[in-house]
């Protein structure tokens, strides 16, 4: 029996020398040459399978029994000296990785048949402990000068119950690090990715066990593809040993998922549906209309989440600087219009996204936090947050007015130059948070007020709101047509939910699928959500416009339109950061053709949705022209002027640090061509703001 088994061992040894000499010759060659700067040999699982029959034998035993195939590869090579270093010693401690395994594990699909079996896990790396060395070998000496060793393993040291040496009784033994053997670990601690998550779930994480020279090349937010043995361990409470055992994973190997949106498999018969729709002239209708269906109108709002979905183009400078290519959207509305439903909708839609309400998040769960728990052994580990879980998609933030001052000023960062900057107990760090936003807030007063300051009703900071490359203000006007249309939507998209639900429960007799697919017309998607994720994840991943000489010279000319509205001392109506907006509208517009080049009317769109928005946020009656210091630093030119002109009246009257009677002023001020309400209103926001105060009734004095 043994002498079976042992023979069936060299045969598979012999076998996987055959497959490395055949396959791998060149890469075992160069692991000889650069030893022991690299110590790993790749071999790829398909190029296993593909070595004729025992091909598909080795495979299927690497999954079953991982441990005796690592050991027989490692037999190969050992007995047929293929590994020489430069003084013509054998190596020790190559490590054997394989990666590419055609089949990967959910880490909730996880079971106990899994344990000891090669096994491939995806997701998002949550946290991760520094590397730290670990005792693999330990060499213990005894007090008459004998040596023990005692291998390893992971988890608790294990001592030797006394010298190993024949007639030698001393149990006592003190531990030698310096003959000792080390390698690199480190912990891991991946969770599933958000994208196969039904709403509600907590996701789930596993424990990684890293070791050599995998150790220390991740890092938070990174998203893994990771190769290894399922291994169990006994949970011990309170000193007693319990029946469940906790599982871990013993790592092998570890393959990044940088490429974008790799996860969203496209077949050809999908690529075919996609590159058919691209050229359909109807397109951007038909995408608009496959956003939020059951909602009627916000045929605008639509258009620029489409928009968003796709995206611009990020750009990497000769001198290290990022364009940012995503698109910022904020909505900010009445209450009751269907904004938090277009978030949900645009979270099923993208490849990947994730949603989130602001009164519930805090500035760690948005970004990353430092915790200190088991996982480090009771050390500070950094947990990645939201917006680093969103990474290269969609982060939808609701509520965005009810969050806490502090926790909006984390999304700063995060909006413009898309990394997150974490100092906290000692852990310095930056990790990548390449996502759009699209944010909701409703208006500081519940409601809007047409006429007054916008500014003053959105209750978030300029800073924030400037970086939003469009701002849709959206009000429920009363109007018969309109009302009607949405009522009668809103009345057809429930009789038919209310249909389907009856006819589920018992059949509707004369109610057949072509009557209800009939009547879902009005509320289903043109694009069916599933090929939709796929267009967005192919149109990213392949399509990279270049605007053209006509579109360049359109986006110029309305800029310099909008800036020439300005005199000198006239308000400034766009900042560049509109022309960077206008420029990555473009880009996603184009995109959305899976066209190569940025066309005239790609420009004409954008610069339609832009003029809109301008038109809601900056847009001064008044004057006739457009103000973005309204959104951009909250005070308005004209505020600022007002306030001037108050100053200078304060001081020509009482002097400096004098007193002046707020009539008096008004009167002074009125005369230069302000409105007396107007001016009112600049004396409230200098003693609001505290730069003025008034000692007695009616008296106003500079501070």
């Amino acid at each position: 029996m043994d002498k079976g088994a042992e023979s069936s061992g060299s045969d598979r040894a012999s076998d996987w020398s055959r497959f490395l000499k055949s396959r791998y010759k060149k890469e075992i060659g160069e692991l000889a040459r650069e030893y022991p700067h690299r110590r790993s040999l790749y071999i790829d699982y398909r190029e296993v399978e593909k070595f004729g029959k025992i091909g598909i034998t080795l495979a299927d035993e690497l999954l079953e029994n991982p441990g005796k195939v690592l050991e027989d590869v490692w037999d190969a090579i050992k007995t047929n000296q293929m590994i020489r270093t430069k003084d013509g010693k054998e190596p020790r401690g190559i490590n054997i990785r394989f990666r590419n395994l055609p089949q990967k594990v959910g880490i909730r699909q996880i079971r106990s048949d899994d344990i000891n079996r090669f096994i491939s896990i995806e997701g998002i790396l949550r946290k991760t402990t520094e590397v730290r060395p670990r005792v693999v070998e330990a060499v213990f000496k005894c007090p008459a000068g004998h040596f023990t060793q005692k291998k390893q393993k992971y988890g608790k040291f294990i001592e030797p119950e006394g010298c190993a040496t024949d007639g030698c009784t001393f149990k006592k033994l003190e531990l030698l690090p310096k003959r000792s053997k080390f390698v690199d670990s480190q912990k891991l601690r991946v969770q599933e990715s958000p994208e196969g998550l039904r709403g509600g779930e907590q996701p789930q994480t596993l424990d990684i066990d890293v070791t050599d020279d995998l150790a220390g090349q991740v890092a938070p937010g990174d998203r893994v593809i990771i190769n290894g043995v399922l291994r169990s361990m006994q949970r011990i409470v309170r000193g007693e040993k319990s029946t469940v055992f906790d599982i871990f994973l013993e790592c092998n190997s570890i393959e990044m998922q940088e490429k974008e949106f790799e996860e969203v498999e496209i077949d050809e018969k999908a690529e075919d549906e996609i590159k058919q729709l691209s050229s359909d002239p109807m397109i951007y209708r038909k995408i608009t209309h496959s956003i939020a269906p059951t909602i009627y109108g916000t045929e605008d709002v639509k258009e620029a989440i489409a928009l968003q979905l796709f995206g611009g183009i990020a750009k990497e400078m000769p001198d290290g600087s990022h364009l940012r290519g995503d698109i910022h959207v904020l909505l900010v509305g009445d209450p009751g219009i269907a904004k938090s439903q277009l978030l949900r909708y645009v979270v099923k839609l993208s490849p990947r996204a994730i949603y989130t309400s602001g009164q519930s998040s805090t500035s760690a769960g948005l970004t990353a936090t430092a915790v200190k728990d088991e996982f480090g052994e009771g050390r500070w580990t950094l947990e990645a947050g939201a917006l680093v879980l969103a990474d290269m998609g969609v982060a939808a933030v609701d509520e965005m007015d009810k969050m806490s001052k502090e926790d909006r000023s984390a999304l700063h960062e995060a909006m413009e130059q898309q990394t997150i900057s974490v100092a906290k107990a000692g852990i310095t760090a930056t990790l990548k948070s390449r996502c759009a936003l699209l944010g909701a807030a409703n208006p500081k007063y519940g409601r809007f007020d047409l006429y007054g300051d916008i500014g003053d009703q959105i209750n978030l900071l300029p800073s924030l709101l400037s970086r939003f490359d469009l701002i849709f203000i959206m009000t429920d006007q009363p109007e018969q047509r309109r009302d009607l249309a949405i009522a009668e939507h809103i009345l057809a998209a429930h009789g038919i939910g209310e249909l389907i639900a009856q006819h589920r429960k018992s059949p509707i007799p004369g109610v057949t699928e072509e009557y209800i697919e009939q009547q879902l017309i009005p509320v289903k998607p043109e694009i069916d959500p599933v090929l939709f994720r796929k267009y967005v994840a192919y149109a990213k991943r392949s399509c990279f416009p270049i605007l053209s000489d006509e579109a360049d010279e359109a986006l110029k000319t309305y800029y310099l339109r909008l800036r020439g509205l300005a005199e000198p001392n006239k308000a400034v109506p766009v900042t560049a950061r509109q022309i960077e907006a206008l420029i990555r509208l473009a880009e996603a517009s184009a995109r959305i053709r899976l066209s190569n080049t940025i066309d005239k009317s790609d420009a004409e769109r954008v610069i339609h949705i832009v003029d809109a928005c301008l038109r809601q946020i900056a847009y001064d009656a008044k004057t006739g022209t457009f103000d973005i210091d309204k959104i951009a630093t909250g005070i308005s030119k004209e505020k600022r002027d007002i306030v001037r002109v108050i100053k200078d009246a304060i001081r020509d009257i009482g002097g400096e640090g004098g007193r002046a009677s707020i009539e008096q002023v008004i009167e002074t001020a009125s005369q230069k061509g302000f409105a007396r309400e107007k001016v009112r209103e600049g004396i409230d926001m200098l003693l609001r703001n505290g730069e003025a105060m008034e000692p007695k009734n009616g008296i106003i004095q500079l501070i």
